[in-house]
């Protein structure tokens, strides 16, 4: 067949490396790792106890004891705990355990030994451990004076069962430093997600005599509202309540959220509930592309009351529309940090540049752009060519020398999370490297250290850990590293072959699974290139494949060969769009052909609409990174933009496929 001549050499390539797989034999201290990492996750904590013996002086040792106690730690002693901590001090396993005891010291408020305990820890990434430290500053009376801008932060989009940031925030509140218009919007940006005890929770603290509504609030709003139409003036807990339902109508039906703001209750509520209300139903619609999302931010009297989320989805709606004065407002609205993002600053510029000719306002635009012009992002990329200037690869640093390498490789942080992955533990394997590559501290991992574990993770073929350590270097920045090229020749033949861009392949690719050969989704897709069971099967029949068999797409010949086939199906299909094509092998090809049916956009307006998040971050970044391997492959300037172009209405006589899966 004509795909394994194409093949061959992968599988000759296969053979000289001797690649093994975990379901191959392994010693006995590896085997009862993995069943201890299924029983963690189950919570078994017999079969953890029963198995720890067997990993003593095994080199992951500090896992098994980890899981091992991490079961049972609601009922563990302080003395079991501060063992373990000193037994693997300095490791991954002794932060993570502290952060674990952290959180159940901040529950039981044993705030004594909490301080005493959280000093060393050194991660410093759990918001819960930060909302306890918050509440205990402000139980002591010292809390910073931004106090409320941080518990904000870390506190409205956290998920529901979030003990340390509420019970900060009730702290704070008795203390006077916390307004209760916050606590009144972490309650309807959980009405809007549908999380109700996260609404009671806020309720609680500002009014828990009114959390018993809050069932009929979110199964029934229309009937709530109905009900509790009040004769006079209604008082501010009455306009509160009201504004949760109104956010729970438009979440989900804007239209009669509209409709109730257009009578009764819009002459009831106060301008700032108003807004949000017709904020939150602008969002919903603009998210359906639907027409109506501008006028429903036009209700908005004043932007600022509106969440950084909705006001991101009157950004977008408003690209649509061409209407770059809304894009302005919308964006100046946004809190600081968010309208630094790349996407805003970027747009903000280019909103600038439409709408306001003064010279001012032009130099204010090219000024945003340079502060992100770069090759390193979508929008870093498109601000470099607005600049007049296009994507070129970086000259690559100095190699790591043989010391550099050899400190890599005697690293024991590192060691451990490359024996991790190797046995099939990649996941706490990647925990480790991560933990180990980080700035923890003084004197952690500088740019030639951090290259060093980058290119030990390449000769080790562990692609992802690779990318994302060489990522972080700030100075030194290697092109290799950070888009490899694992299977070149067999990559190159495939997508030639059939008339693909090889630079586009490796920006799925990359995108897709980081170059992990065993990786598999969430949903099911497996491999380098991502594939779902049932497109494997269908693509494999078309392209000859007849002796395919579903486990044959985690072998990496096999689903190169049906991942391309299908990518060019995909492309064909969208008439050679690199955008759509894109949308349509993350989401599936019916969705981008119901999202171009619309006005014919730039192709960056259509794809920062897309009403998917992971598909829109996804189409950026598959479309980003094939921009920068054409400049690596070709070593000549490339375009982003020209890769867009522009994205509307099917124009072609051609039918769109429907067997497409």
């Amino acid at each position: 067949m004509k795909w394994l001549s194409i093949l061959t050499p992968l599988y000759a390539l296969t053979t000289v490396l001797g690649s093994t797989t975990v379901a191959q034999a392994q010693p006995a201290g590896d085997e009862a790792l993995l069943q201890m990492q299924q029983a963690a996750r189950k919570g078994d904590q017999k079969t953890l106890a029963q198995l720890l013996p067997l990993t003593q002086g095994h080199p992951l040792q500090a896992w098994a004891e980890y899981w091992e106690l991490k079961a049972r730690l609601a009922n563990a002693s302080s003395t079991e705990v501060e063992s373990f901590l000193q037994r693997w001090q300095g490791t991954y396993q002794e932060d993570r355990l502290r952060n674990d005891w952290l959180l159940q010291l901040g529950q039981r408020r044993q705030w004594g030994e909490f301080i005493r305990l959280h000093g060393d820890f050194r991660m410093q990434d759990d918001k819960q451990l930060r909302c306890y430290d918050l509440a205990i500053a402000t139980i002591q009376g010292t809390q910073p004076p931004d106090a409320a801008g941080q518990l904000q932060d870390l506190w409205l989009d956290r998920p529901n069962n979030d003990d340390g940031c509420t019970y900060a925030a009730g702290e704070l509140y008795a203390a006077q430093a916390l307004p209760e218009s916050v606590i009144w919007q972490r309650a309807r940006l959980s009405a809007e997600r549908n999380q109700q005890s996260a609404a009671r929770g806020a309720l609680a603290i500002v009014a828990p005599q009114l959390t018993g509504q809050l069932g009929t609030i979110f199964a029934k709003p229309t009937q709530y509202l109905q009900n509790n139409l009040p004769q006079g003036t209604p008082d501010a807990a009455q306009r509160q309540l009201a504004t949760l339902a109104l956010v729970r109508l438009a979440s989900t039906a804007p239209q009669e959220a509209a409709a109730q703001l257009r009578g009764r209750w819009g002459e009831l509520l106060q301008a700032e509930e108003r807004n949000w209300v017709w904020g939150v139903a602008g969002k919903v619609a603009a998210r359906r592309l639907d027409d109506d999302a501008l006028s429903y931010f036009a209700q908005v009297t004043r932007a600022a009351d509106l969440h950084d989320d909705a006001l991101g989805w009157m950004a977008r709606a408003a690209l649509r529309a061409n209407q770059w004065q809304t894009v302005r407002t919308a964006i100046d609205a946004m809190q600081p940090a968010t309208r630094a993002d790349s996407t805003w600053a970027y747009w903000l510029a280019r909103a600038l540049q439409a709408s306001d000719t003064r010279p001012e306002a032009q130099a204010q635009a090219e000024q945003l752009l340079r502060s992100i012009a770069s090759v390193h992002g979508f929008y870093e990329q498109l601000a470099l060519e607005a600049l007049g200037q296009r994507i070129t690869a970086p000259p690559e640093p100095t190699p790591s020398t043989p010391a550099e390498l050899a400190q890599a490789r005697s690293n024991p942080g590192l060691q451990r999370a490359l024996h991790a992955i190797r046995i099939g533990l990649r996941a706490e394997g990647v925990r480790e490297w991560n933990y180990t590559t980080n700035l923890h501290e003084p004197g952690g991992m500088d740019d030639r250290r951090l290259l060093a574990a980058a290119t030990l993770a390449c000769q080790e073929h562990i692609w992802d850990r690779c990318i994302n350590t060489s990522e972080r270097t700030r100075t030194l920045v290697s092109w290799q590293q950070r888009y490899p090229m694992p299977f070149r020749e067999e990559v190159t033949n495939r997508a030639q072959s059939i008339g693909l861009d090889t630079a586009y392949v490796y920006g799925l690719i990359r995108q897709e699974s980081r170059f992990i050969m065993d990786a598999r989704s969430h949903v099911g897709a497996s491999g380098l290139m991502q594939v779902m069971p049932a497109t494997a099967k269908w693509t494999a029949k078309k392209i000859g494949m007849t002796d395919f068999q579903p486990h044959m797409i985690n072998d990496h010949d096999v689903n190169i060969a049906i991942g391309t086939a299908y990518l060019k199906l995909a492309l064909d299909d969208f008439d050679g769009s690199m955008v759509l094509a894109a949308a349509g092998y993350n989401a599936g090809p019916g969705r981008p052909r119901n999202w171009r049916n619309g006005p014919v956009l730039d192709a960056a307006i259509w794809a920062e609409n897309v009403p998917f998040t992971e598909t829109r971050d996804y189409v950026k970044k598959v479309l980003s990174n094939t921009t920068n391997y054409a400049a690596s492959i070709s070593g000549e300037p490339q375009s982003l933009r020209a890769r867009l172009g522009q994205v509307g209405p099917k124009n072609t006589p051609v039918a769109y496929n429907r067997e497409l899966p």
